[in-house]
């Protein structure tokens, strides 16, 4: 997969930027016989509340994989398992003055165990949701072009073409 970014602001200079790296997954599961995917809400006190894809940052000596696993477990409360990479995507943000450029990469999951009511702190809400209504809610285009990506993955009809 291409590198997507959140910014069209590759003339930018990079000097003063530090970067960043996360992990996460696309869940996805049959439930009530159709595919949803698994998505949280976070709210932000600066832009109010982000649906967003499960992601975090490694541990010390994790692979990129380990902290996909672990994160979305974590964040989610589900015991998951790697169905197959979906890539990366890279966009830059602010904060506490620092300009960061970070790289989020993707992994399709599915569920093997767990429970949606052991999520984390880091989310106020999990919620399963129907893939086309799951990619309407992400809030940021990068997560739904992933979430779409995952979609092709699993042979949803209804996924948007590859473009």
């Amino acid at each position: 997969m291409a590198r997507l970014s959140r910014t069209a602001s590759p003339d930018k200079p990079r000097t003063g930027t530090a970067r960043a790296t996360s992990c996460g997954g696309v869940v996805i599961a049959q439930i009530d016989g159709q595919p949803q995917a698994c998505l949280g809400l976070r709210r932000r006190e600066d832009d109010g509340i982000s649906w967003v894809l499960p992601k975090g940052t490694p541990a010390t000596g994790e692979t990129t994989e380990q902290t996909a696993l672990r994160e979305v477990t974590e964040e989610t409360g589900l015991e998951v398992r790697i169905v197959a990479p979906i890539g990366s995507i890279e966009y830059f943000f602010t904060q506490q003055g620092q300009r960061i450029h970070k790289t989020v990469h993707f992994f399709l999951m599915e569920p093997t165990g767990g429970s949606l009511s052991r999520h984390d702190h880091e989310f106020e809400e999990v919620r399963w949701l129907p893939l086309a209504k799951a990619s309407a809610r992400l809030t940021f285009p990068t997560e739904r072009q992933v979430l779409d990506q995952a979609r092709a993955l699993v042979g949803d009809p209804t996924a948007p073409a590859a473009g």
